[in-house]
């Protein structure tokens, strides 16, 4: 869909790929496993990360510190800064093109 409408796509995050128990740890593929891969493949389009579906991400953001800053050395900060550093490091290879945003230049023998 956004290539149709001309908005490069920088990648895919999969979003609560996988639940972690509070209380056992237990992990589980509740939505099924490996869907942001899958469709990374289907579209030829870089996978950036999962992140799972974890309660404190919520309760941080609703009280306005966000995981990397309420606990910035946590398991899940990190996955947020690799995802980051994977979207910064595709923002840096675009090709910055700047060409549509001058008037064309048009030089006449007179």
């Amino acid at each position: 869909m956004f290539e149709k409408v001309g908005i490069p796509i920088i990648g895919v995050v999969e979003n609560m790929a996988i639940y972690c128990c509070p209380n056992c740890g237990h992990t589980e593929h509740i939505f099924g496993a490996g869907g942001g891969e899958k469709m990374c493949a289907q579209y030829g389009v870089p996978f950036l990360g999962s992140l799972p579906l974890n309660l404190s991400i919520r309760e941080q953001a609703d009280s306005g510190r966000p995981t990397v800053v309420a606990d910035p050395d946590g398991a899940i900060a990190g996955v947020y800064r690799e995802i980051a550093r994977r979207v910064a490091i595709s923002v840096a290879e675009k090709a910055k093109d700047m060409t549509s945003k001058f008037p064309s230049i048009v030089v006449q023998n007179t």
